[in-house]
């Protein structure tokens, strides 16, 4: 191949070559700097531009953007699929797929507008309608709008489009629009698809062996200890979440930031994150921070410990958490009357000084209808049926 080269410098086939000599390398050597090199390459043969056929632009042009998003450059594929767009017009996948990139590139408005001019030429492009259904619920919280698309977007049953992100968000902006009803069906129809676990135990990032129930005890899960613990220190850790009441923002108490929240104000102090401590926060919860960080299966990778504070009149629309491979634990601290949350079809209460412990990747909903505030600790554990290796190869969320 270099032997080509050295005479044509400027050979397509040469070029391509050699890009794929190198990704080959990158994969075998497990090296970054390498698959960069690739990369480079792969764009040296689309610089060529009309002295490549389309065939072989095409296929250096797909390798690249996969090689761009596996390294994490997202911005960077977005060119390349433009220019994809540039050369094949009439092409809706490669259209559809530039949006793609807008969305993992936090940009739907940009998306947005290309999926419309999509649908403009091609009215009946389920894939266009689902996403263009998902950024206008999400984004622009037009859940009529939203839910219309995305309904359209399933029944063409076109390939991706069969998702539990698509049902998820489907059913989500049908029980805002207060057709609980239909979004009843829409989570079955989910079920049937496999794309739930169940129709109310619908995360999307799963171990599908685990088993999977509404409420657990203290002593199913295997860490009784570890509850006891907590709740011998209970007092000491109301004081600490209460003295943090006083901080103001962005010390103190955040917004829930999931658009989770139908009516009232509900806050967080986040302590540890995909197990990782939050060393500024920590200090001013030193008690609380302590009993977690000496407790390896507190430190989950996709779960959360943090205080969370929920004042009257708060109502928090009925959703489900995004992996089954945690289970989640509240600590009553500060617990007035009127304070209520559902998990499955059961509706139970937090009681102070004492943990209920749900699945969060079942459906639940919390109501306030008291005259003062509600504190709890939430503490999200490893599912006890997960190994200590599944821990450290489970991927952060």
């Amino acid at each position: 191949m270099e032997q080509i080269l050295e005479k044509d410098p400027l050979n397509a086939l040469g070029l391509y070559g050699r890009a794929r000599s190198l990704d080959s390398l990158a994969e075998v050597e497990r090296s970054n700097a390498r698959l960069e090199q690739s990369v480079f390459a792969y764009r040296a043969v689309l610089d060529l531009e009309g002295q490549v056929d389309d065939q072989l632009y095409l296929k250096a042009a797909l390798r690249c953007i996969d090689r761009m998003r596996f390294r994490g450059f997202h911005g960077k594929a977005i060119r390349i699929q433009q220019r994809l767009v540039a050369r094949f017009p009439n092409d809706i996948q490669y259209q559809n797929q530039l949006a793609v990139g807008f969305l993992l590139t936090n940009q739907p408005e940009a998306a947005r507008t290309i999926l419309e001019g999509v649908l403009e030429r091609w009215p009946k492009s389920g894939f266009a309608q689902v996403h263009l259904g998902f950024i206008l619920k999400t984004t622009f919280e037009d859940y009529d709008a939203g839910a219309r698309w995305m309904m359209a977007g399933i029944a063409s049953r076109e390939e991706g489009v069969i998702d539990g992100r698509f049902y998820s968000h489907l059913g989500d902006a049908l029980t805002r629009l207060g057709k609980h009803q239909e979004a009843q069906r829409v989570y079955l129809d989910g079920e049937k698809e496999g794309v739930f676990l169940s129709h109310q135990q619908r995360s999307l990032y799963n171990v599908d062996r685990l088993t999977g129930k509404p409420w657990w005890d203290k002593e199913s899960t295997t860490y009784g200890h570890f509850f006891d613990l907590l709740e011998a220190n209970w007092r000491q850790i109301r004081n600490e979440g209460v003295a943090l009441l006083t901080l103001e923002a962005p010390e103190g108490f955040a917004d829930e930031s999931e658009k989770l929240r139908d009516s009232g104000d509900w806050k967080q102090f986040e302590l540890f994150a995909q197990g990782r401590k939050n060393a500024a926060h920590c200090t001013k919860a030193p008690v609380t921070c302590t009993l977690i960080e000496n407790y390896p299966p507190a430190l989950c990778k996709r779960g959360q410990v943090k205080f969370s504070i929920m004042h009257p009149g708060t109502h928090v629309w009925p959703h489900t958490g995004p992996t089954n491979c945690r289970i989640r634990a509240h600590l009553g601290l500060v617990v007035p009357g009127g304070a209520q949350l559902r998990v499955g079809n059961t509706t139970d209460t937090w009681e102070e000084g004492k943990f209920i412990i749900f699945d969060d990747s079942f459906e639940h909903e919390v109501w306030h209808k008291g005259s003062s505030y509600r504190l709890v600790l939430i503490v999200d554990l490893w599912h006890p049926e997960l190994t200590a290796e599944e821990w450290r190869s489970l991927a952060p969320i």
